[in-house]
């Protein structure tokens, strides 16, 4: 059995909504999942109940702008989010987690070992894409964001830029926050790349997606040769895209655990 509840964590100007789930007995780890660009971390809703049932205590904080997280919106950088997320650890996970993100969640993951190591024991970059990724893939999550578009538009935009091929991606048609995307494209042109790319010191779980178009084959073994082969582990997930975590929740929930059990 598991426990869900919604808590505010206020700080300064800002309010971050967070969903918690627990489960009813102690839990070993403390594991934060942010969410990918434009969308909320209720697209967590499935594995963060199948991760607190493997006793991790799971923080899930909504990004500025997306259900009742609230706060300045302009002149942001990846450090702003970053802050967010480390006041909520400070917070709610007696000072120390895992931190997963999911895509554009794994910038901000890394900015947050990059600027508050002492919070963070691990990063999993989960769909991390390469350092470059095709202009035309931008161009479909542009489509996918746009929410005044035709239904069969966004689809056939989603099933290019986030599910493998036979998955199907009409989950992903809601959930979308075109204002709170705007800002985050804004922080992420707005931060240097190299102020959060090394992720700090932390170790560090690279979890792909094996038909992921934003991570072609060819770097594979990007991140790693980056940051290290003693701090970076490599692990490919079958039969997924750039989605990922809707495409194959029980193996990135197991990858997930097994790796956390190593450090």
């Amino acid at each position: 059995m598991t426990k869900r509840q919604r808590v505010c964590v206020a700080y300064d100007a800002i309010s971050i909504d967070v969903i918690l789930d627990e489960p009813d007995t102690a839990p070993a780890d403390a594991l934060v999942l942010l969410p990918s660009s434009s969308r909320d971390s209720e697209d967590f809703d499935a594995i963060a109940e199948m991760f607190a049932a493997r006793a991790f205590r799971v923080l899930r904080p909504q990004p500025r702008g997306m259900c009742a997280s609230t706060g300045p919106m302009q002149d942001l950088t990846l450090h702003d989010y970053a802050s967010d997320v480390a006041v909520v650890i400070e917070r709610l996970a007696a000072g120390k987690a895992f931190v997963l993100g999911h895509a554009f969640g794994q910038w901000v993951g890394r900015c947050v070992a990059a600027d508050h190591p002492h919070l963070v024991r691990g990063v999993i970059l989960a769909a991390a894409a390469a350092k470059s990724a095709d202009p035309a893939l931008r161009e479909q999550l542009a489509k996918c964001v746009d929410t005044s578009l035709p239904d069969p538009v966004r689809l056939a935009a989603l099933q290019l830029a986030f599910f493998a091929p036979g998955h199907d991606p009409s989950s992903w048609l809601g959930n979308w926050h075109p204002l709170a995307s705007k800002s985050q494209r804004a922080a992420s042109a707005a931060t240097p790349q190299h102020e959060w790319w090394n992720a700090g010191s932390a170790p560090v779980l690279d979890l792909q997606a094996e038909f992921d178009p934003w991570r072609p084959a060819d770097t594979r073994n990007g991140i790693r040769d980056d940051l290290g082969a003693a701090r970076v582990t490599v692990v490919v997930i079958p039969d997924a895209s750039h989605a990922l975590i809707p495409e194959q929740p029980e193996a990135v929930v197991h990858a997930v655990r097994e790796w956390t059990r190593t450090i």
